[in-house]
């Protein structure tokens, strides 16, 4: 047998055993009631449901021993923590400076200590973000980059731009709400889309290529377009690549991105921005209907003005011509009228007289005539002779013994023959 040293311990314990009475003491130290504060800069993260994400001292890169706290954040807690995160634009990554608050624990299978996540301190974290996006901020502004006298500001921009590049995700609302204001607009808009991502951190990459190619092709102006979000979702918008691409492009970028809170960085630098891709879309359109109105519509108008004033003042001319004209005429048949009264009067009497002296001729020529009625020679014993043929007998040479006669006497007519015939000598 061996013999027992003073140092051997009076029990043997099991591996499970000697982790419970660690698991005991560290509730003891770290009880779930009481959670500690730990501050450090984030190594590593990864979310798959859970948060696991590794913290190690601020300020010691450079220390290749330095220690690491493997923290974790089960879902029933994360999904709360993240979406109050999202909401202030918080994104957990490598570099970060947290502060942690929650318990320790041990993980018996592995043999590890970790730290389970009950809450993370933003107020650190919103003060380290703004301090790092003012420095940005300011940095792109000594560049000339964003501001006032930006860079894409100074681009020149057609009255009418009706040729339109897209970056945006098409089926979001937002594209649909951009798109609908120039569909609806009466005007003929041509829309170049280029598909992008809109967050997350996959989404500036995408965004600064999109411009660059809508760049590259014949378009009046490219509109960034991005409905509303919670901070985390447009953090792409604060990204300082796609600053740059904005300003390095030489066509006007305008951007439109649903805002919960400040202007982003992509406003700043853009030749034009509006709340919200609705208005963006408005002032697109609002800038073309003012062109048209401007060069189209307004001289329509005013040439369609010029002509009515010249159609009513040519109308009212023709009007009083045509009441001078009516005056005139109705003058003229009045004084023609009078005329032909007076006329048919004079006719009337002068057709009387005619007709008076026309029958007293008649009665006077009736009286001659009646001297020399044949039938008034006759009652004064006078007789027509003509031949059995009806031939007036004027000469005893026109008759022949023994022919036929017919002697016209005042009351009939006699028979008679030729028996001889005496020439005399008158």
């Amino acid at each position: 047998m061996t013999a027992r040293s003073e140092e051997t311990p009076d029990v043997i314990l099991e591996v499970s055993q000697f982790y419970d009475r660690v698991t005991r003491l560290l509730e003891d130290e770290f009880p779930k009631s009481a959670p500690v504060m730990i501050r450090g800069e984030i190594a590593k993260v990864y979310e798959k449901s859970h948060l696991y994400v590794d913290v190690v001292d601020a300020g010691s890169a450079t220390d290749a021993r330095r220690p690491v706290l493997n923290a974790h954040c089960w879902v029933s807690k994360w999904t709360s923590l993240k979406r109050e995160l999202d909401d202030q634009g918080i994104v957990l990554r490598p570099g970060i400076v947290v502060t942690l608050s929650g318990y320790a624990d041990l993980y018996a299978p592995q043999g590890k200590v970790g730290f389970t996540v009950v809450g993370i301190s933003v107020q650190d974290l919103l003060g380290d973000m703004a301090k790092r996006r003012q420095e940005l901020i300011a940095r792109l502004m000594a560049e000339g980059f964003i501001g006032d006298e930006a860079i894409n500001k100074s681009r020149p921009m057609t009255p009418v731009p009706l040729r339109v590049g897209i970056v945006a995700s098409p089926g979001t609302e937002g594209y649909a709400d951009f798109t609908g204001q120039l569909l609806s607009s009466g005007f003929s808009f041509q829309g170049l889309l280029v598909k992008t991502l809109v967050q997350g951190e996959d989404a500036p990459p995408q965004i600064v290529a999109g411009i660059r190619a809508l760049d590259r092709e014949d378009v009046d102006v490219i509109c960034l377009v991005r409905g509303g979000g919670s901070k985390g979702d447009l953090a792409c918008f604060d990204d300082e690549r796609v600053a740059r691409a904005i300003a390095a492009a030489s066509t006007p970028v305008w951007t439109g991105i649903g805002h919960t809170g400040d202007v982003s960085i992509a406003d700043l630098a853009a030749h034009t921005f509006a709340i919200t891709p609705t208005k963006l879309g408005e002032t697109l359109v609002s800038l073309v209907a003012q062109y048209y109105e401007r060069t189209v519509r307004g001289p329509a108008q005013r040439l369609s003005s010029a002509v009515d004033a010249h159609v009513e003042e040519a109308t009212e001319f023709l009007a009083e011509r045509r009441r001078t004209m009516m005056f005139a005429v109705r003058d003229r048949l009045t004084s023609e009228e009078r005329h032909v009264r007076g006329i048919a009067v004079r006719l009337v009497t002068e057709g009387q007289r005619v007709l008076s002296v026309a029958a007293s001729e008649m009665v006077a020529k009736r009286q001659l005539l009646a001297a020399y009625d044949p039938q008034r020679r006759l009652a004064q014993g006078w007789a027509v002779v003509t031949t059995h043929g009806g031939e007036v007998v004027r000469s005893v040479d026109d008759v022949t013994e023994g022919g036929a006669l017919r002697i016209r006497v005042r009351d009939g007519h006699l028979g008679a023959t030729v028996t001889s015939k005496e020439r005399s000598d008158v």
